[in-house]
């Protein structure tokens, strides 16, 4: 690892990271600058805990805190960048543009992938061994030349169904991810949002789109809370 990316990383982890990896993205073609830097924070043990019936306020706030903390790192890691006269973008949620898909021309997914954090997991999730797929995360991009981790190119989840088993909407098709495919392959996201709306308004009475069933019930999530916790599940 060369100096600049240890700098880079300490300083994303002391400013609260819990996950940082580094991606080559010179072979994908929407990402206007050659490396991209993900970084990671899980949802508490608590709200998933809270949430295994189906979607809460504080989880709706904890969703928004922990964005916007997000949004903090990797600002401070594109500001660490460009001191040092390198092109950087942090890509926080008021950057990112979402078109009627639901779809970025960048998802943070892709870098993730690309930077060996994780992979897409039958949920469309992307799952990590630390914490499932419990975590929100977000991305920088920039042209500083970065020691670079190795991507993770094909799904971990082998027979394992069990988010498309309990899935509220049924949106889930169940097939085993390879990098490149397209998100309509895994599942169909007007039906997932048609659903998670109606189960967040009744709820919590907040017009939202978060559910969060795939990820409690994932066997990588569940270890993550066996780890932090020794309450049975």
């Amino acid at each position: 690892m060369n100096m600049l990316t240890r700098e880079l990383k300490n300083l994303l982890y002391a400013s609260g990271a819990a996950l940082v990896g580094v991606a080559d993205m010179r072979n994908i073609p929407s990402s206007p600058l050659p490396y991209g830097v993900c970084v990671a924070l899980p949802i508490p043990v608590h709200i998933i805990r809270e949430i295994q019936e189906g979607p809460t306020l504080s989880y709706w706030n904890t969703y928004n805190s922990l964005n916007t903390r997000l949004n903090e790192i990797v600002t401070q890691g594109a500001n660490f960048l460009t001191a040092n006269n390198y092109q950087a973008i942090p890509i926080t949620t008021g950057y990112a543009q979402i078109n009627e898909q639901r779809c970025t021309p960048l998802p943070y997914k892709t870098v993730a992938t690309q930077a060996g954090m994780g992979w897409i997991g039958k949920s469309c999730l992307l799952v990590t061994p630390q914490y499932g797929s419990a975590v929100r995360i977000s991305t920088l991009l920039t042209d500083a030349p970065l020691a670079y981790n190795t991507p993770i190119l094909e799904s971990r989840c082998g027979t394992c169904e069990q988010c498309k088993t309990h899935c509220p909407a049924q949106a889930l098709s169940g097939t085993l991810w390879k990098a490149g495919m397209k998100r309509e392959e895994l599942f169909d996201t007007g039906t997932c949002v048609d659903v998670i709306k109606k189960r967040m308004k009744e709820r919590t009475g907040i017009e939202g789109t978060l559910c969060g069933k795939c990820f409690v019930i994932c066997p990588y999530t569940k270890k993550y809370m066996r780890k932090s916790s020794t309450e049975p599940l």
